[in-house]
């Protein structure tokens, strides 16, 4: 755990990609091996279950220092980290536990089911055992909630780094469904007859948003474009007579998908897709928000099957009858890809969406403002010559062209501080619209601000709370913001009754007051 928390330190501390990089390297060139998978998995999201809740980790940490609960909740609202406030106010170590990180992973998922009683007295004999930053990894480990600004792309360069390997061959090491409990090092990382699991995606290529005009890009003839629509980006894996489907955040969902399951039987084996999931309707895409009732569920009833059937649009063949596609020109992915699903029988639910003819760029422009009207986000500009690149790289020739947001000017009332960095600055804002006479919270933003802004609001905040309901305090609503979204849907979970896609505040409206917000009525206005 020292040598963890040593990385935990030295990562968080610097804003420097190459330090991050030296100091993960460092780390797996000399921690123990059963140390440098828990590394990966939980700097790639697979860390340990929630153990204990943080409302028993508060009151013990609570009687641990002697505090009434009451100065522990305020002391909680002004660093706005749980796992930070903890160790800031426990007495000092009694003692020393040089135990290893895969230990303490072993004791921390050995946790799990056991009495209350059991649980509050080994976390309080562990607290005793370890130093400030050794209990800030701590805490955020046994509640499930470890988070650190490392990529995958950065953790990738520095295991190759530290290894002497292929940063791509890294990659596609890491994707897939593997267990840091009973994989070794050696088979993760080094191994060079290690089967390869027959599921394992590809590491996605990505896209950077295109925020200036399209003719920067070069002559138009050298690019392709596709509608963007708004689905579930996947990829579908069909080896070994077996079909999975992966999402981009690498959660294997093919039991979420059981209309995709025909594909096992006519896909060829050693087949691999890159392609969105959408919810069908008809001869088009249906909007999000019927998608979205699907996801979460790890089984599909009948009647949601009918309403949102799932349908792959193709847009990338990664692989092809075992043969990897990625260094190939995307032109001649795609001409593949074509002749791959041409060859399927008609009724199986994928196709492959045409590409747009355009002449010039002037006229795609005029194309893409017909988006919202189709029910897309907008276009994807992929270079004919451009090799399937992990990550998203400019280089790597893909580029999502989408509409300008929806907006709306909303008040904010309610403000709570953020994390990490900013757990001393009020970063996260409720946000209300005119409804009648009353004011109607309808979404929550915490990003779209600079670092100067949001110290001159927290200040703000800070000056003219009116009530605090733990780190919540509610503020005058005074301090008007347009917020920007993609999309608005029906919600009967929210009290305006509406739900936003993707919220964020583009602006603070200094200019305008409170009186001139935007109403509920504007908002609904906007439903599709």
């Amino acid at each position: 755990m020292r040598d963890f928390a040593a990385l935990f330190e030295a990562l968080d501390t610097t804003t420097s990609t190459s330090a991050k990089v030296a100091a993960l390297a460092a780390h797996f060139r000399t921690a123990p091996e059963a140390d440098r998978v828990w590394t990966i998995a939980i700097l790639t999201g697979r860390r340990p279950r929630r153990s204990v809740t943080t409302t028993e980790l508060r009151r013990w940490a609570a009687e641990a220092a002697g505090l009434p609960d009451w100065l522990f909740e305020d002391s909680y609202a002004v660093v706005g980290d749980l796992a930070e406030t903890i160790a800031l106010l426990l007495p000092p170590a009694e003692t020393r536990d040089a135990a290893s990180l895969a230990d303490w992973i072993a004791r921390i998922r050995g946790l799990a089911g056991r009495p209350e009683a059991a649980r509050r007295a080994a976390v309080l004999a562990w607290w005793a055992a370890l130093d400030g930053t050794e209990r800030l990894v701590f805490n955020k480990l046994v509640t499930g909630g470890f988070r650190l600004g490392v990529s995958q792309g950065l953790l990738t360069r520095a295991l190759a780094e530290a290894t002497g390997r292929d940063a791509a061959e890294i990659a596609h090491r890491l994707m897939g469904d593997w267990d840091p409990a009973t994989i070794g090092y050696d088979a993760l990382i080094l191994a060079e007859d290690r089967a390869a699991s027959g599921a394992r995606p590809y590491p996605f290529a990505l896209a950077h948003q295109l925020d200036g005009a399209p003719e920067a890009l070069g002559p138009p003839g050298d690019w392709r474009a596709e509608w963007k629509w708004d689905g579930i980006r996947a990829q579908v894996v069909r080896r070994a007579g077996a079909l999975h489907i992966w999402s981009r955040g690498e959660d294997l969902v093919t039991p979420r998908f059981p209309d995709l399951a025909p594909l096992a039987d006519h896909l060829p084996d050693g087949t691999v897709i890159d392609g969105e999931l959408v919810a069908w309707g008809g001869d088009s895409p249906l909007p999000f928000a019927t998608l979205q009732r699907r996801i979460g569920r790890k089984t599909v009833p009948k009647t949601l099957l009918r309403e949102a059937p799932a349908r792959l649009l193709a847009y990338d063949l990664v692989e092809d009858g075992g043969e990897d596609l990625r260094a190939l020109p995307f032109d001649a992915r795609r001409a593949r890809l074509a002749t791959l699903i041409a060859a399927l029988p008609p009724g199986l639910p994928v196709e492959v969406p045409p590409l747009l003819d355009f002449a010039d760029w002037p006229a795609l422009a005029a194309l893409r403002q017909t988006a919202r009207a189709r029910g897309a986000e907008g276009l994807m500009l992929k270079s004919a010559g451009a090799p399937y690149v992990a990550g998203r790289r400019k280089s790597g020739g893909w580029w999502k062209w989408k509409l300008d947001p929806m907006t709306i000017d909303a008040v904010m009332i309610y403000a709570q501080a953020g994390h990490g960095r900013r757990a001393n600055l009020y970063t996260d804002f409720t946000f209300a619209l005119r409804h009648g006479d009353e004011l109607v919270p309808f979404t929550k933003a915490y990003s779209g601000l600079t670092d100067a802004e949001f110290r001159e609001i927290s200040a703000w905040v800070r000056r003219n709370t009116l009530e605090r309901f733990g780190p919540v305090r509610r503020v005058p609503p005074e301090q008007v913001f347009e917020i920007g979204f993609e999309g608005v849907q029906e919600s009967p979970r929210h009290k305006s009754g509406l739900a936003l896609r993707f919220p964020r505040m583009l602006r603070w409206r200094r200019d305008k007051p409170a009186a001139e917000i935007d109403t509920l009525e504007t908002l609904r206005a906007l439903l599709p």
